[in-house]
């Protein structure tokens, strides 16, 4: 998607407040991070630090200057041919949702815990879907014991597709070497996943301001690796953040770019980007609602903020709090992907969730993606070529003729965007069909794609090497629970 047409939410003037506010906030309270090896490497590059009370402060400057770092474009490349990504240049690519607990079950229709023979299918979809351009981990592999389930996922996902993987669950040091040593198996070596990394990473803050050392180490395993390790912060607004829009923003503006600042410190050049997902609580339940005005207003001020700071960015989209693929979920998801979209995205994350993210649904994962290139259809605008302006046409056809027999007709209306499941079809064929609605199409074309598509494979011997790395870290969980 081009998303280079971006839409300022907020004028230039409220972006410097929101940037001063934030210096503020990190030079004062800075951010809770509970470990006293982390704190002295970050003291030693120029942060303060009081390790007493766990807490590690940045002035502004140093903010400025570690900003100045992280490569403002970079790719993420894939194991297959013509699928590799360019970050930073102007481009939007949509991915999977993750890691919800739960799916809703293609045949049943009933919600069930997932394990990792779903990361394998829904990857395997995805791997069909032209709209998306690279793979989160879209539920949870509950099935294996949970510090060797990155490693489980990873190894299903890198078998379903060749498409750029994403790593969400990587959270540990320890999940963070062995999905580094898989990576490297797959790319050819060290060397060759330096150069063309096959997987990205992130990590997510503790809101309100908080990080877990763990997941700093990780990212200094990733970035030490070549591997970009980007930060994605969530909070909860009236929860975990305060209640007002603004006050969100703010607060998700320094929770990433302390992660940002804290990674370049550590590895300085290390590639990385810019991630914001907040919601609202609903203030009636407690729990996060999802899929709202203040989602949308949050998506376009974090894709603005990245911008800013020129900084790739991976902004939450769709994610509707809708528990099903119903009217309510179609609405706030075509609200999203607009709002990422005027946001200037680079990566929309992404397709797939209902239950403000809680369940994934493989029929909600092909709306989605037929919605996203509805969307990127608009965003291509409209060209002005005198082939496209076709005035001789329109003045040789006249007054009372028309266009269906023409050469012209003939070339562009193949241009003309046609969905798969939104229905187009006369009321009576409809009726006649019996009443079908674009979730059962997204339904049968899931299930079709899944009997048929097959992923290219990865080399035997490799697979055989990937197995064994996974049983062995499994093994030694079980060893040392």
């Amino acid at each position: 998607m081009d998303a280079g047409h971006s839409f300022d939410l907020l004028d230039a003037a409220a972006v410097e407040l929101i940037h001063d506010r934030t210096l503020g906030i990190l030079e004062r309270v800075g951010m809770a991070l509970r470990s006293e090896p982390l704190l002295r490497l970050l003291a030693d590059a120029g942060a303060r630090v009081d390790a007493s009370s766990g807490r590690v402060r940045f002035d502004p400057g140093l903010v400025e200057e570690a900003l100045a770092r992280a490569p403002r474009a970079y790719t993420l490349a894939a194991r297959g041919p013509g699928r590799d990504l360019e970050l930073g240049v102007g481009r939007g690519h949509l991915a999977l949702d993750g890691c919800a607990a739960e799916l809703i079950d293609l045949e049943t229709g009933e919600r069930r815990p997932s394990a990792t023979a779903d990361v394998a299918e829904i990857t395997r979809l995805a791997d069909a879907l032209p709209e998306i351009a690279f793979v989160w981990q879209p539920v949870a592999a509950r099935d294996v014991p949970p510090p060797v389930a990155p490693l489980h996922e990873l190894r299903a996902q890198l078998g379903a597709t060749t498409k750029h993987i994403q790593l969400m669950t990587s959270v540990t040091p320890g999940a963070a070497e062995g999905t580094v040593a898989m990576a490297r198996l797959v790319a050819g070596g060290e060397a060759a996943l330096r150069a063309r990394p096959i997987v990205s990473s992130f990590q997510c803050s503790v809101s309100p301001l908080a990080y877990e050392p763990e997941a700093v180490e990780a990212a200094v395993v990733f970035a030490e690796a070549g591997v970009p390790a980007g930060f994605v912060v969530m909070p909860l607004a009236a929860a975990t953040a305060p209640a007002t829009p603004a006050g969100v923003i703010v607060q998700a503006n320094a929770e990433v770019l302390a992660g940002i600042v804290m990674l370049e410190l550590l590895v300085p050049g290390a590639p990385t980007f810019y991630g914001t997902c907040p919601t609202v609580i609903d203030v009636r339940s407690g729990a996060a609602a999802g899929g709202g005005p203040e989602d949308l207003l949050f998506q376009m001020a974090g894709g603005q903020m990245a911008r800013r700071y020129g900084l790739p960015s991976s902004i939450g989209t769709f994610a509707t709090g809708a528990k099903a693929s119903d009217w309510q979920a179609g609405a706030e998801g075509a609200l999203s992907v607009v709002a990422s979209w005027l946001g200037g995205a680079d990566m929309l994350c992404g397709a797939g969730l209902v239950h403000a993210a809680a369940t994934h649904s493989s029929a909600e994962l092909v709306l989605d993606a037929e919605t996203f290139g509805l969307v990127c259809r608009l965003a291509q605008g409209v060209s002005l070529s005198e082939e496209d302006l076709a005035v001789e046409l329109i003045e040789q056809v006249g007054p009372g003729g028309h266009f269906l027999a023409e050469r012209h007709t003939a070339t562009h209306a193949r241009d003309l965007w046609r969905p798969a499941l939104f229905g187009r079809e006369t009321i009576d064929s409809w009726e006649a069909s019996g009443r079908p609605e674009p979730v059962d199409r997204a339904r049968e074309r899931a299930r079709r794609i899944l009997a048929t598509h097959e992923p290219v494979p990865l080399e035997p011997g490799l697979a055989a090497e990937l197995d064994r790395l996974v049983a062995d870290a499994t093994a030694k969980a079980a060893a040392h629970p």
